[in-house]
């Protein structure tokens, strides 16, 4: 098979967003992550829903579906099951997936069919000029609400852990060597894979992740979860996370007796979602912002057991053709 770059990924459509836009640094970071994936062009199918992010098809150089608001799950289950070899990414936003998609977006972790979500979460409606959507901080004031919103946020973390996720993972849009490494290991993931990318909307919601974000602030907003490795981060990576009681607690190593050894090891195939829970909802500034892969378990996923069905079916059964159904059971001859 011929050796594919970045390049080989990408359309001859101009790419269409505002100037600044975070979109561009994960279609970069996409396109250079699928030629380590060894896999040709015809293998991918990018599908969206609506959205600024839902553009993302009309720019990868390989099959595309840009579906309907919320719908787009159905569309890359449907796919999935025709065709079990292809790589399935679904692109989305925090309103497509979690504001009218909210039913599909859940049991699609739920049934865990292997496909990968890349959730672009910039918490407001940018298509639609600025309006605020199910991640929006509350308090936010936004052009549907211009006193503030008064309801909380979603966390599109405790939906997908509350919804049986096999793998959850987060990103910054200011990361594209991260991106790329994420994305790689969530193809890797049997099972649905969804990764929340925190991206910035220049134009309604500046800076919205600048708390984590920042140049300033990012080394002690920030922790990079792997797999098997102590929690540690901060300037000079002497800040830690433990579990003290049943809450974590930030610890900075050689005060108050603490240890290394003190410090909680990262453990991302543990079946029980409660530390993953818990450390994805941490924040800035009692916490720094988890990245990385936070949750990777095994489970069966969708599509192999219907895959499996099928097959049962196909080698069992009695009436194979339309022709055999028609003339099974109590049939009829009419002579003129």
């Amino acid at each position: 098979m011929e050796h594919l770059t970045n390049k080989d990924f990408s359309s001859n459509q101009e790419v269409r967003w505002c100037p600044g836009c975070g979109d561009y640094a994960i279609l970069r970071s996409i396109q250079k992550a699928l030629p380590a994936l060894g896999k040709k062009k015809e293998d991918f199918i990018f599908i969206s829903g609506i959205g600024c992010s839902s553009r993302f098809p009309y720019y990868m150089n390989t099959y595309g579906f840009h579906s309907i608001h919320g719908r787009a799950p159905a569309f890359a289950t449907g796919m999935k099951l025709a065709n079990p070899n292809l790589s399935v990414w679904q692109i989305t936003g925090d309103g497509d997936a979690l504001a009218i998609g909210g039913n599909h977006f859940i049991h699609s972790l739920r049934r865990n069919i292997d496909i990968n979500i890349l959730l672009f979460n910039n918490e407001i409606y940018g298509l639609t000029k600025g309006q605020f959507s199910p991640t929006s901080k509350k308090g936010i004031k936004t052009k549907s609400n211009p006193h503030g919103t008064t309801d909380d946020p979603f966390y599109p973390s405790d939906l997908a852990i509350g919804a049986q996720a096999s793998f959850f993972a987060r990103v910054v849009d200011t990361d594209p060597k991260l991106m790329q490494k994420i994305f790689i290991e969530a193809e890797g993931h049997r099972g649905t894979s969804l990764i929340e990318i925190l991206q910035n909307c220049v134009i309604f919601n500046d800076k919205t992740f600048a708390s984590i974000t920042a140049k300033e602030v990012k080394k002690n907003s920030q922790i990079f979860l792997e797999d098997g490795r102590p929690m540690l981060f901060g300037e000079e990576m002497n800040k830690g996370i433990i579990l003290n009681g049943f809450k974590l607690e930030v610890v900075t190593v050689g005060e108050n007796n603490i240890k290394e050894e003190d410090i909680l090891i990262h453990n991302a195939q543990e079946k029980d979602p409660t530390l993953h829970a818990m450390l994805a909802r941490m924040r800035p500034p009692e916490f720094p912002a988890a990245l990385g892969i936070i949750r990777a378990v095994n489970r069966p996923t969708f599509d192999e057991g219907i895959i499996r069905q099928l097959k049962y079916e196909k080698d069992n059964a009695k009436i194979r053709t339309v022709d055999e159904l028609i003339k099974s059971g109590e049939t009829w001859e009419i002579e003129s």
